[in-house]
């Protein structure tokens, strides 16, 4: 057992590469404490052991409950969902929530933290009692006979059955609660860690909506697991273990990256989701009234669904003015400020005034005086503007649209695409050509599995690291299963 490190120390990663152990991670370590070595990267995590002690708690608790949930009736499900919804639409008990996340906020903006989706907004709210209604009304799937092959003497039935324990790590975001719940209507158990900065948010939906409607339910405590530590070592510790059936992160690209590695190299298989931003490419046929809802329709917000690149072949410069005019009105809608970045080489084809006109931006650490537009280097079309207030977007002018579409595959994150163009031939060659799973006609903001599918999201997979296997980009509560067989023998005399 490892019970202590010292500075310097060396550790072995990847097979045949060395990190060392700084000074300040030896110091910290404790006799009970647990080192992940994450082999993609060699970065040491540290799991101090009462951390160690709450996810196990967390996990042996919903590994009890799933044994108990496959004899829990599908009703029992739906009134869990239904109670959950009616709780959180009663106005005397959203009152201890509400107030908990006013203070989840406050603190957050005290430190300079984002809070647009931190907030527990009246809409906010709505959608979640609406997901919740919509997993109470969805048919439980368990056991549901997907195909029946019949044999000679036997019959050969494939079922549908839940996975086990799904570990969910999610951002500062309470409406996932309602989302990553979704997973218990196909008979599975769950375990959260939320961004601490909900954390208070997300203990208060617990006590007053969550375990309450369990209870009622009659469905085991355990089903529903929150990881009450703020730390983010939590989440590390939550994907590496081994009892996980199904690992899910949502969150930042690189934190998201790393809880993934944790999980693939436990064992766990895992559905990521991080990197966004979707792309825009104007057809050799676009019609201005489409090119220009589509922009000013996906920046009202930004979420991985925003626009983050648009790109326009030289021969349709004339959709340039389009293209800035729906920015305007992007600007003028949400009353700020909207910043450019432009790929080198595509300048020529702005006007002049949009590299000398000054903007506001909205910062994290406040309002930024900046150039409305200002150049980049191509490479840098693989970045995604986090932007809080300020819509922010990169405009790359390409000779033709295939290239847009080579640009598209090589620096995006291979996620949503979206070919404005009123020739149907084009969009199914373009559509051939792009290796998104996510591929429209018009604004990015339609992927969204509550919006799109009418089924709350646990989250959108790009195709980053390659193409899903057997199941498509949209992961929701009833795509979390696992098939069985069962073999129906007539004849007593069949054999091989």
């Amino acid at each position: 057992m490892l019970t202590r490190l010292s500075p310097g120390q060396p550790i072995v990663f990847g097979g045949n590469r060395v990190v060392s152990v700084d000074a300040e991670l030896a110091e910290a370590f404790r006799p009970g404490d647990r080192l992940v070595v994450v082999q993609a990267t060699g970065a040491l995590v540290h799991i101090p052991s009462r951390i160690v002690g709450v996810v196990d708690g967390a996990i042996s608790a919903a590994t009890a409950a799933f044994g108990a949930l496959a004899r829990c009736p599908d009703d029992a499900i739906a009134t869990f969902f239904e109670t959950f919804a009616v709780r959180l639409a009663d106005e005397t008990i959203f009152q201890p929530i509400a107030a908990a996340n006013a203070v989840d906020v406050q603190r957050a903006a005290a430190a300079g933290r984002s809070t647009t989706r931190l907030e527990l907004t009246a809409r906010m709210r709505a959608d979640m009692i609406s997901g919740l209604q919509v997993w109470r009304d969805q048919p439980g799937g368990r056991g549901a006979v997907d195909s029946t092959l019949g044999h000679d003497g036997w019959t050969l039935e494939e079922r549908r059955a839940p996975v086990g324990v799904v570990g969910f790590v999610f951002e500062g975001r309470p409406n996932v609660f309602a989302d990553a719940c979704g997973v218990v209507r196909s008979g599975n158990t769950v375990v959260f860690r939320i961004g601490s900065d909900a954390l208070g948010t997300a203990r208060a939906i617990v006590e007053h909506a969550l375990a309450p409607a369990l209870a009622a339910a009659g469905l085991p405590a355990g089903t529903v697991q929150l990881i009450d530590e703020p730390a983010r070592s939590g989440g590390h510790a939550l994907f590496d273990d081994p009892r996980l059936a199904l690992a899910v992160a949502r969150g930042s690209g690189a934190a998201v990256a790393e809880l993934g590695a944790v999980a693939a190299q436990a064992g766990t298989p895992v559905s990521l989701h991080g990197t966004g931003g979707a792309w825009v490419i104007v057809g050799e046929a676009a019609e201005q009234r489409a090119v220009r809802d589509a922009i000013a329709n996906s920046l009202d917000r930004k979420v991985c669904n925003t626009l983050n690149v648009c790109a326009i072949p030289q021969s349709r410069a004339d959709m340039i003015p389009v293209f800035l005019d729906a920015l305007a009105d992007v600007a003028a809608g949400l009353g700020v400020d909207v910043r450019l970045h432009v790929v080198a080489g595509s300048e020529q084809w702005l006007p002049a005034d949009c590299f000398e006109r000054r903007v506001v931006v909205g910062r994290d650490g406040g309002p930024s005086d900046e150039p409305f537009a200002s150049t980049i280097d191509e490479s840098a079309l693989a970045t995604e503007w986090e932007w809080e207030r300020s819509p922010e977007l990169t405009l790359v002018v390409t000779p033709d649209v295939a290239e847009a579409v080579t640009l598209c595959n090589r620096y995006s994150p291979r996620f949503i695409t979206s070919l404005i163009t009123a020739d149907p031939a084009e969009f199914e060659r373009c559509y051939e050509a792009l290796d998104t799973p996510f591929t429209g006609n018009g604004f990015t903001r339609w992927v969204d599995g509550q919006y799109a599918l009418d089924r709350p999201e646990l989250g959108l997979a790009n195709w980053q690291g390659g193409r899903l296997l057997g199941r498509g980009a949209i992961l929701s509560g009833d795509s979390v299963f696992t098939v069985r067989y069962v073999a129906r023998v007539d004849d007593t005399a069949v054999h091989r």
